[in-house]
């Protein structure tokens, strides 16, 4: 993944923050005792009722969704953290990533993307992620 010292993955993370970050703010707002207890109790349908009504204000339709797992951390004297799996599916680009949020800020890490009609030039891959997140938004970034 990566060409002469370059890396593609921290450029398509960085897209992809740069892309959601709006929805990420808007789940930061929702109280991490709400995430603790949906996921310790297995209730995922309400975590994706939650990301479905923050992401149906800025991605279009099924363009961003919950992939229906998590985890929370809640050590002692740290601030706690939800990671949420995620996905992504627009114009033939397919992303699975997982969304972290903490109280000041959120974060993604790419598991996997996957391209219907991928190049054999990472540059113009990422290019169609970027558009591909530009053209899901129903308000321009």
């Amino acid at each position: 993944m990566q060409r002469q010292g370059r890396s593609y993955t921290e450029e398509r993370e960085r897209a992809l923050a740069d892309g959601i970050k709006e929805v990420a703010s808007e789940l930061r707002l929702i109280d991490p005792a709400d995430f603790v207890a949906f996921i310790r109790t297995g209730q995922f349908g309400n975590i994706d009722t939650l990301v479905s009504s923050s992401a149906e204000l800025y991605f279009k339709p099924e363009t961003l969704k919950f992939g229906l797992s998590g985890d929370i951390d809640l050590n002692w004297g740290c601030t706690p953290a939800v990671s949420l799996d995620m996905e992504f599916h627009y114009m033939q680009v397919n992303i699975y990533f997982r969304l972290l949020l903490e109280a000041l800020h959120a974060g993604i890490e790419i598991d996997y993307i996957a391209f219907d009609e991928s190049s054999d030039d990472p540059d113009v891959n990422t290019r169609r992620l970027v558009d591909a997140i530009a053209a899901a938004r129903l308000i321009p970034n």
